[in-house]
């Protein structure tokens, strides 16, 4: 437990002197995918390897294993590793990853077994440039009234729902490290992403890095915190402390009492049943998606890694007992389950209500947490490392302005990720007990009603959204609303799809690119097995 120490031992006040001298030591305390993640950033740009840049010092508990869930990423992460130096080949090798091209939802509008609709992370085609919802709107009630069959919103205008469903990868042997012919994120085996961090950021970014419990904070006469001490370590000072201890969150939630805002009421999800499912064959095909799969109170995970798949059930307590959850989960991954260890997870949506206090800041599960429906918890840890690391102040004189925008910048991006998870929900068609509450307004934020009521009447675009900070854009909306059945009515504004032709030309390019791509990419187990035998040339 962290102990405040007696008035006499806290450290020297901030002086103007000090205010001004430069920041030089960052303490981060936690390790995991987010400790790691955010003193490579910093380590990385500031050159902790070199005798004048900017010390980064990180303390892992020796004693408290990591989570060791999150195992999908954003496209962000090939940016994320291209910025700590990292090699592709290296960490597709030494992690179990593979290629993740999107999310595909099913049985999520009526429970149907053909039910589904992907969201891709490819651009629908045409996008920004006309009203390609409105067209697709078209297509799909002709091709209902002269009974023939028509594409689902991403089919018809992203290639990348065909690549999903033929199992192919975003690219090639032949293409260099980060290099694609579709836009792609990974699947990680979180256990050993940490690991794989830590040791490249101890040998190649030069993070100092110390085993250790953290007992104590030291204070300022202004409230910051001089120094952590530890157990065996003794007293360790910095200038900047990220505190990225998990959900204890010793430093912003128990030191500094930040309050902690749950989203309960909107995002009704409480708890994980975690397992870990070995393919039947070495030649298993690995899908290249996440799959999502509702059930009565909630829904199942399905990651594809290199030697086994990652399956969860996310369910509401309120609508399932554990026992029912076990039995849902069971069945889903079938009688294999019955040799393997489930892990039961307890879920705490919501957020600090600021992440910056004083010269302390937050980042992964200190901060908050969400359902794992969007893959929303690494890429919130890689945004926040990246702004912690691009505008690290140059000395405490001008921290409390990089504080302020940080946290309004992260206020923002959690209450939009918010709004677009519960999206998911609340446009389902299904009438158990957890699905018809999700409808009930009085759960919708009005931020999201008030968008729901535009897009009524036109497709979402950019403009919908008001800041630059935004982490899923219109497109990713569009996705959601029409793989779902959401209609938009043209009909006061019929102009708007005034220029078929260039529509129809659109449909015929995406046709056109999933034949293209469907000839030359490789199965997604094809091209990790490559990839661990020959590698992928250098950038």
């Amino acid at each position: 437990m962290i102990k405040q120490p007696p008035q006499h031992d806290q450290a020297t006040p901030i002086t103007q002197q000090t205010a001004t001298a430069p920041i030089r030591t960052v303490v981060i305390v936690g390790g995991g995918n987010a400790g790691w993640l955010t003193a490579g950033r910093i380590a990385a740009k500031h050159k902790s390897n070199q005798p004048d840049g900017v010390k980064v010092i990180l303390i892992e508990s020796p004693t408290l294993p990591p989570i060791g869930v999150g195992e999908g990423t954003w496209p962000t992460m090939r940016s994320t590793l291209i910025a700590l130096g990292i090699s592709e080949t290296d960490f597709i090798r030494q992690c179990d990853v593979t290629f993740k091209q999107g999310a595909k939802f099913a049985q999520w509008v009526d429970g149907s077994s053909s039910d589904f609709y992907y969201h891709p992370l490819v651009l629908p085609q045409g996008f920004g440039k006309a009203e390609m919802a409105g067209y697709w709107q078209q297509r799909t009630a002709t091709a209902n009234n002269t009974s023939r069959n028509t594409s689902s919103f991403s089919n018809a205008l992203c290639y990348q729902e065909a690549l999903c469903e033929h199992g192919l990868a975003p690219k090639t042997i032949r293409h260099a490290e980060f290099g694609a012919v579709a836009n792609y994120a990974y699947h990680l085996d979180s256990g050993k992403f940490g690991p794989f961090l830590r040791q490249h950021c101890i040998e190649k970014l030069g993070v100092t890095h110390i085993l250790d419990d953290v007992v104590a904070v030291q204070s300022s006469s202004n409230g910051d915190i001089a120094a952590v001490n530890t157990k065996q370590s003794g007293v360790i000072a910095g200038d900047l402390f990220v505190d990225c201890s998990g959900f204890s969150s010793l430093l912003l939630g128990k030191h500094y009492q930040v309050p902690f805002k749950a989203c309960d009421d909107i995002l009704f999800i409480d708890t994980a049943l975690a397992v870990q499912v070995p393919y039947e064959h070495p030649d298993t095909p690995i899908a290249s998606h996440t799959i999502s799969t509702a059930q009565d109170a909630g829904w199942i995970w399905d990651i594809g890694l290199q030697h086994r798949r990652g399956v969860g059930y996310v369910y509401a307590s309120k609508y399932c007992t554990e026992a029912q959850a076990r039995a849902t989960l069971a069945r889903y991954v079938g009688p294999a389950i019955a040799d393997l260890s489930v892990r039961k997870i307890p879920i705490v949506s919501g957020h600090r209500t600021r992440f910056w206090q004083n010269n302390c800041v937050a980042v992964g599960l200190a901060a908050g947490f969400l359902e794992p429906l969007e893959a929303s918890a690494l890429v919130l840890v890689e945004l926040s490392a990246q702004m912690i690391s691009e505008q690290l102040p140059a000395n405490r004189a001008l921290m409390d302005i990089v504080a302020k925008r940080f946290n309004e910048t992260f206020l923002y991006r959690w209450d939009k990720i918010i709004d677009f998870l519960k999206l998911h929900y609340l446009l389902s068609q299904r009438e158990e007990p957890f699905w018809r509450d999700n409808r009930n307004p009085a759960t919708i934020p009005q931020s999201l009603q008030d968008l729901l009521q535009l897009w009524r009447y036109r497709a979402p675009g950019d403009l919908d959204f008001t800041s630059n900070n935004e982490v899923f854009p219109a497109a990713s909306y569009q996705y959601v609303l029409y793989g779902m059945g959401f209609k938009t009515d043209y009909s006061q504004s019929h102009y708007l799809l005034d220029n078929p032709e260039f529509a129809a030309q659109q449909f015929a390019q995406n046709q056109k690119m999933i034949a293209q791509a469907l000839s030359i990419l490789p199965s997604n187990r094809e091209l990790i097995s490559k990839i661990r035998e020959f590698g992928l040339s250098q950038l």
